[in-house]
Order: structure tokens, then C-alpha cells, then sequence
């Protein structure tokens, strides 16, 4: 089982690692092959850093999974994003915005532990409900929250994938799926 702890500001590159393996292999088949290739865990960690994402303040907070002092995955969570947008925050939901493990943990229990830990983080900070967007086409993770108890509650969204040459965004259905925390 993984050691979970929160992130640290020196953590910026491990995490952005985990997310772009993520990715790339779980969007595979899902989002163009010329879009994952060119994903820079370098840049992620930079925006990681820019966001300020371990700062105790921050209005969300990212768990990191570790096995044997390695990173195996990393969960985000805090309130509701309306429209995604992490400027304009709905404080009566709580959000799981992100959970990523890396291709070799996945069926070990460490996203099952992530998942845990962040449900625990949004109950400890008062909500009883809670949110989270998935890609329509992405059946791993679509089923892997309909066994945690969440289902889709009707509401759809297009994610935005920027292609290059100054092509026109590849638009991916999104679903959102709703739970309870206090069941």
C-alpha cells in the first residue's frame, strides 16, 4: 500500500512526471498520438510551480502516492470549479480535479487509496457532496468511479485540445459524475 502524504513544493517535477505518463497512457487512443508526444513533464512542473499548488493557502490540495520513496500517483481536490474554471469556485461542492498513477501502479491499490484520502480531504473540509469531471471515451476511469459510488448526473462539457499549426481545437466530451461524502 502507498504512502500518501501532501504535496511539497519540491515535488513539482515528480508529480508532472506521474501526470504525463498518465496521460500518454491513459489517453491513448483517446487524444491525438502528436498531442501526448509532445507533452513536457519539464513545462507541467513549471506550471505546477507557477500555480503555487503546494502552498498551504492554495484553495486545492494535491496528495502524492509514493511506493518505496517513488511517486506512483497523485490526487487533487478542493471546491467546485464551475465551468472548470479555478477562478470562479462554487464553495457548496467539493471537486476531485485531478488523479493520475503512473501505468506501472495502476491495479496495485494506488489509485484506490488516492481516491480515499481525497474523499477524506473533501469531508474534513466540510462537504458532503462532491464532483468530477472524466472524458466520455475514457471507459478505465469512467468505471473505476462508478465502483467508488459516483455516476453521472446528466451534465456535459467539451474539453479543448489544442493541436498544432494553428488548427482548430480537438473538442472531447467530458461527463460529469457526482457522489456523496457523508453516505
Amino acid at each position: 500500500m502507498p504512502t500518501i502524504r501532501r504535496e511539497e513544493p519540491a515535488d513539482a517535477e515528480a508529480i508532472a512526471r506521474v501526470h504525463v505518463s498518465g496521460w500518454r497512457a491513459g489517453y491513448a487512443g483517446i487524444m491525438p498520438d502528436e498531442v501526448l508526444a509532445l507533452l513536457n513533464p519539464i513545462a507541467w512542473a513549471q506550471r505546477r510551480r507557477d500555480l503555487g499548488t503546494a502552498d498551504p493557502e492554495h484553495p486545492f490540495t494535491t496528495l502524492l502516492a509514493e511506493t518505496d520513496g517513488v511517486p506512483a500517483g497523485f490526487t487533487t481536490f478542493g471546491p467546485y470549479r464551475n465551468n472548470q474554471d479555478r477562478g470562479d469556485l462554487d464553495p457548496a461542492y467539493g471537486e476531485v480535479v485531478a488523479m493520475y498513477v503512473a501505468p506501472e501502479h495502476w491495479g496495485d491499490g494506488t489509485a484506490r487509496a488516492l481516491f480515499g484520502a481525497a474523499r477524506a480531504g473533501l469531508l474534513d473540509r466540510g462537504w458532503t457532496e462532491y464532483r468530477v469531471w472524466v472524458l466520455a471515451d475514457n471507459h478505465r476511469a469512467r468505471r473505476f468511479y462508478q465502483r467508488a459510488g459516483l455516476s453521472p448526473d446528466g451534465e456535459r462539457s467539451t474539453y479543448q485540445v489544442p493541436l498544432s499549426g494553428g488548427r482548430t481545437p480537438l473538442g472531447l466530451v467530458e461527463l460529469r459524475y457526482t457522489g456523496r461524502l457523508d453516505d
